[in-house]
């Protein structure tokens, strides 16, 4: 099982690691929230770039994304979560790419969240892109209505490996216990026998919250806390998720 290496953050190794969302519309509420950031215990950052208002000026998100680094020292994932899985701003797929090269293009990203269900040509294309600029790819999945059946589960982050991401994830919504049991095993499985890289897997909502905080055991290198404000069902404050996690740690 690779390991997989961001700055100073070591994914696949020890605890998950925990990432914390900053979810301003404004380019100063964003900036609010990195300077927060200082007095909080995580390690890394996603900018959630479809909560800002202005993510449609590409020109804007770069030059956010430089004040964000002349504050901000840790790994930062950019992400611009789709409508169709869960995010807060429509927009084509043309565009959709465009944005992700454009913040990959910026220097100032370490890691960039790509959805699985896209056109493969231009999933290609981002990851060569991001290879080359020595930015690691997330690819990700989210259903935000059910959780489908462990096979599918599993079949979908293998997929994610056969497209070379650095990391594969998965986040599902439960209906039941059963549910969260299902997302847990398929996380095993991928740790166990399926799995040759990273893997980040989810079950949202107060039904999966422990899916969230016991990754170390069943296989999940990060999980996703509050520091103001959360950015999905079922995410814990980064205070109640460090004592936990060091709690539940395996060594």
């Amino acid at each position: 099982m690779k390991t997989v290496q961001v700055k100073d953050v070591i994914f696949n190794e020890g605890s998950p690691k925990i990432c914390v969302p900053l979810v301003g519309k404004t380019e100063a509420e964003i900036i609010d929230e990195v300077n927060f950031l200082s007095s909080v215990d995580f390690d890394l950052a996603e900018f959630r770039v479809d909560h800002y208002e202005f993510v449609e000026d590409f020109g804007k998100v770069q030059t956010l994304l430089k004040k964000i680094r002349g504050n901000y020292s840790k790994p930062l994932l950019f992400t611009f979560r789709t409508a169709k899985e869960g995010g807060v701003h429509e927009m084509s797929e043309d565009k959709y790419f465009a944005l992700n090269k454009a913040a990959i293009e910026s220097g100032c990203i370490d890691l960039v969240d790509v959805e699985l269900f896209s056109t493969p040509e231009e999933i290609n294309s981002l990851i060569k892109l991001a290879k080359e600029k020595n930015v690691k790819v997330v690819m990700s999945n989210h259903d935000f209505f059910k959780t489908p059946a462990k096979e599918e589960i599993v079949s979908r982050l293998v997929m994610m490996q056969e497209y070379d991401a650095d990391i594969t994830k998965i986040a599902v919504m439960p209906q039941s216990e059963e549910d969260v049991l299902t997302l847990l095993s398929a996380t095993l499985e991928m740790k166990k026998v399926k799995g040759d890289r990273p893997c980040i897997t989810m079950s949202m909502a107060s039904l999966g919250v422990i899916s969230r905080l016991s990754g170390e055991l069943f296989g999940s290198c990060m999980t996703f806390a509050a520091a103001r404000q959360i950015s999905a069902p079922g995410q814990v404050s980064v205070k109640d998720a460090r004592h936990i996690l060091d709690v539940l740690k395996l060594s």
